[in-house]
């Protein structure tokens, strides 16, 4: 029979034998870093305000042609 080695008790949850979680080093200047990953970036905002702009003219334009479409 073989000795499984111990659980290490300075990593919570760590499975004997299995991989060690690493945790990264905070980066520098902590709050930048908190408030880039909290904000969308500015394409992405821009990009889907003119798909939600383009798409309601096109829903806008579709009902339109179904309204003076059945009015005939």
């Amino acid at each position: 029979m073989t000795e499984r080695p111990a659980q290490d008790p300075a990593v919570p949850g760590s499975a004997p034998g299995g991989p060690v979680p690493s945790v990264p080093p905070p980066a520098a200047g902590g709050e930048q870093t908190m408030r880039e990953e909290k904000s969308f970036p500015r394409g992405l905002v821009i990009r889907l305000f003119a798909y939600l702009i383009a798409g309601h003219l096109f829903a806008g334009f579709l009902y339109l042609l179904f309204h003076l479409g059945a009015g005939q």
